[in-house]
């Protein structure tokens, strides 16, 4: 049972088949594409043949482009700069783009064209962007590779990425490959960012509760059409929905795996006016908690919240009613908390009121969900879970 299937709305117009038209440079016109049907079967996936479509291609470059003109330069020299030696196409769709955006892409074609890529540009020209997740779609469905390399416009993939991950792709057909990468500017997004390059390929499973969200970022994304179109395709909510996280909880829920191409192919920018800052906390928490219950506390009888503080109780309230019955105590290091004995769970209609113990974490039984920020502590949280030997992914799992 999908526990948040209600939430992840999927906007397509039924049977309807993309059709193009010659880009326009000076914005005018009407949309040159029809959406695609809400959840493509996988021949609605394959690539059409005759004069009207393209020979299938090695790997397409999907990239969502909204006014980001001013990055577009050094992202499409990037991509001509790749050492891949199959056959490459780039997918391009402008979300209605209000800058020099589409005469940027439009500049390019003739120097792909000179490198024997086949560049395909289309886009609509509304009042409003419809989104990153319909932008995606849309790419993908112009596309004509058996393999998509996810490229966001504001980063620079390196000379290896393509080649390196569709190697690894050919290994995983079911997975999502990502990539090491580089954050710029440097320094911003630390922790982030170093968890990004350092979790374990156990941990690419066993971490996907954390806040961080996608183990594997969804600008490092490499995937099989094949394995797209029988996950997505990406919610079109538009502003404000993680489309990313949707994609990969769905991945996850069909048996997908997640993969890692360790060096570092990507440059990963930082920038305010990011899609992913439109996203609120409590979507993402709401999103997560849903999948936590889904995934884990629905095998598990009893638990132990690793958490008396804030972070643990928001995690009790959020958890249903049936869950919250599983939960045998809270545990901590921090005596003023353990020292009060309960907490007691004011907001409840039962009664009396639930009253849970709080625990020294030494006290306390597995399994343990660990509310506690990595990467925090200095160490204190690591050392204290090794000192119990305890096994990440059956013993515990990190949500925060």
């Amino acid at each position: 049972m999908l526990l948040f299937q209600e939430s992840v709305s999927f906007k397509y117009i039924p049977n309807s088949k993309m059709t193009s038209v010659p880009p326009d440079p000076t914005f005018g016109g009407e949309e040159e594409s029809i959406c695609l049907p809400k959840r493509p079967r996988m021949e609605e996936c394959e690539v059409e043949t005759g004069d009207t479509r393209r020979t299938t291609v090695d790997v397409s470059v999907i990239i969502p482009v909204h006014n980001a003109s001013c990055w577009l330069e050094e992202c499409l020299q990037a991509v001509l700069n790749q050492d891949f030696t199959g056959s490459l196409e780039l997918s391009v769709y402008d979300d209605a783009s209000t800058d020099a955006s589409r005469a940027v892409l439009e500049s390019w074609k003739e120097k792909f064209e000179a490198k024997a890529v086949s560049m395909v540009i289309s886009g609509h020209h509304s009042a409003q962007p419809r989104g990153v997740g319909y932008a995606k779609n849309q790419a993908i469905r112009q596309s004509s590779g058996r393999y998509l390399c996810f490229q966001d416009a504001d980063d620079v993939m390196l000379s290896q990425r393509v080649s390196l991950q569709y190697a690894a792709a050919l290994l995983q057909p079911h997975a999502l490959i990502g990539c090491g990468v580089r954050r710029v500017p440097e320094g911003s997004t630390e922790r982030y960012t170093r968890w990004i390059n350092s979790i374990t390929p156990e941990q690419l499973l066993t971490q996907v509760y954390t806040s961080h969200g996608p183990t594997v970022i969804m600008p490092t994304w490499f995937c099989s059409r094949d394995w797209f179109c029988q996950v997505g395709p990406f919610d079109e909510g538009g502003k404000g929905v993680p489309e990313d996280l949707l994609f990969f909880y769905q991945s996850l829920r069909q048996g997908g795996g997640v993969a890692r191409v360790e060096q570092c192919m990507l440059v990963y920018r930082y920038h305010e006016q990011a899609a992913t800052h439109s996203v609120l906390e409590e979507t993402i928490w709401k999103l997560r908690v849903d999948f936590l219950q889904e995934r884990v506390l629905s095998q598990w009888e009893s638990f132990t919240i690793w958490n008396a503080g804030k972070q643990g109780r928001k995690l009790y309230r959020s958890l249903s009613p049936a869950n919250q019955k599983k939960v045998r105590a809270f545990c901590d290091v921090d005596e003023n908390k353990i020292q009060k004995g309960f907490y007691t769970y004011q907001d409840s209609k039962e009664r009396p009121k639930p009253r849970i113990p709080v625990l020294h974490y030494r006290e306390a039984s597995s399994p343990f969900i660990i509310c506690v920020k990595l990467d925090m502590t200095e160490g204190v949280l690591e050392n204290n879970l090794k000192s119990l030997q305890l096994t990440e992914g059956v013993d515990y799992y990190h949500f925060n």
